[in-house]
């Protein structure tokens, strides 16, 4: 009896620990750590400033650009899929190949040279319509695609571009959409009577969420779309990574390995 209870006390203590270190389960995929690597400093600023929770911000950013590997958010630096507005410079229509055997879009020169011939399939990719964040001298060409790709200080502010867009274009009393609208007023609100600590709260993160998303005339109307965000929120601990790193001080380093 008292060897099976044993037993039964070491499987609890195993499923625990199991449970455990699998909470922020997509922290393991070092794509996913270098993308808030480069993001989460700005995207706690941001969400400061403007009163926008920062872990939802974050969340969005990873879904819209596949974590930074989607080839248009790799090119612009718009992580947010934020479309462009009147006088932006959008990225043109372009003619690149797709890796059969990598299940990919090849938009690197360097790399293309790497494939034989017969694994890439080439066609046009239509105008984006999403803004282009490279320098000046670059958007809304076909010149250097690969230039964010190689210059980690230019993707970085490329990305800070498009995260302050977010908040000061989008998320705005003046919005033409309601829901951007009334997440402005609603968010407002809460700071006034909460302070700035609710926007680390996981209830307000969720929240956010589902006001901008997930119905028609929304961020994204796809009903699966906040559930997507809000796992990626959770399996990737953005709540507690922003506030680990705001509230504690720490270091995205050392606030990343906390599993």
């Amino acid at each position: 009896m008292l060897k099976k209870s044993f037993t039964v006390i070491i499987l609890v203590f195993i499923t625990l620990t199991d449970l455990s270190s699998s909470e922020y389960s997509f922290r393991k995929y070092q794509h996913v750590k270098i993308f808030y690597s480069d993001i989460s400093s700005d995207a706690i600023k941001v969400g400061l400033k403007y009163n926008i929770p920062p872990a939802a911000i974050m969340a969005i950013a990873g879904l819209e650009s596949g974590y930074g590997t989607g080839y248009v958010a790799q090119i612009t630096g718009n992580i947010l899929s934020l479309g462009a507005f009147k006088g932006d410079k959008e990225l043109p229509r372009l003619y690149l190949p797709y890796s059969k055997s990598s299940k990919k879009v090849i938009f690197d020169t360097k790399e293309i040279k790497k494939y034989s011939k017969d694994t890439l399939f080439w066609e046009n990719r239509p105008k984006s319509y999403k803004r282009d964040y490279r320098p000046s001298a670059f958007a809304g060409s076909v010149k250097n695609l690969e230039l964010l790709k190689y210059n980690k200080k230019l993707r970085v502010k490329a990305c800070r571009s498009c995260l302050n867009d977010f908040a000061t274009r989008w998320i705005i009393s003046k919005s033409k959409v309601k829901v951007f609208r009334d997440a402005r007023a609603w968010l407002n609100s809460q700071v006034l009577q909460k302070g700035v600590g609710t926007l680390f709260d996981i209830k307000t993160n969720k929240k956010f969420i589902e006001m901008i998303g997930g119905h028609p005339h929304s961020f994204n109307y796809r009903k699966t779309w906040p559930k997507k965000a809000k796992l990626i929120m959770k399996k990737v601990g953005l709540v507690a990574l922003a506030s680990d790193m705001y509230i504690k001080k720490i270091s995205f380093k050392n606030a990343w390995r906390k599993k």
